[in-house]
């Protein structure tokens, strides 16, 4: 019995070696990049991402809980809007967009209080084939704690998953007449 408790003593302590150790080890960074081919023009994607109140209509996130507690601030849309929110399962945040030019880009900032964390990115709209290559793409550092360093390994598995949802809601929004 005392040989099982060492055993898992050492077990535990080469785990927690592994995890925080390793997590030094490994980049904060991360980033996630998807993109769409969607069929609308540029300034009809553009006026669903610029404007914080339509994300409820197509992003991920917002769908998986109609009940986010949802605050706007700013201007209606562009540079400047931002809205926070609070979710039990989806997470709290609040984004901020730093520019945007109609029709071609919107770049944001995103905090999670949760992690202390912030992320920047970017939303680009590029005419191609009667439609809009729209390209969504997040950049991040997890900061210092070896144990979020281990999330950003896997953000792009993770996020790329509600970036590709997200996008698919966008498209059929868009394409609609």
């Amino acid at each position: 019995m005392l040989k099982t408790v060492k055993w898992l003593a050492l077990a535990a302590a080469l785990l927690a070696l592994v995890l925080v150790g390793g997590g030094m080890l490994l980049s904060p960074r991360f980033s996630v990049t998807r993109t769409a081919q969607v069929q609308a023009p540029p300034d009809k994607v553009y006026a669903l991402v610029a404007e914080p109140r339509r994300w409820k209509e197509w992003s991920a996130w917002n769908l998986r809980d109609p009940d986010m507690q949802v605050t706007y601030s700013g201007p209606a849309a562009g540079a400047g809007a931002a809205w926070e929110w609070k979710s039990r399962t989806q997470g709290d945040g609040k984004m901020t967009f730093t520019a945007a030019e109609p029709g071609q880009r919107v770049a944001f900032d995103l905090y999670f209080p949760d992690f202390g964390t912030t992320s920047t990115g970017h939303f680009r709209f590029t005419p191609a084939a009667g439609g809009t290559l729209v390209a969504w793409t997040m950049d991040g550092d997890m900061g210092a704690n070896p144990l979020f360093r281990w999330m950003a390994l896997f953000a792009d598995g993770m996020v790329g998953k509600d970036f590709e949802e997200g996008l698919a809601q966008l498209k059929a929004l868009a394409e609609k007449p």
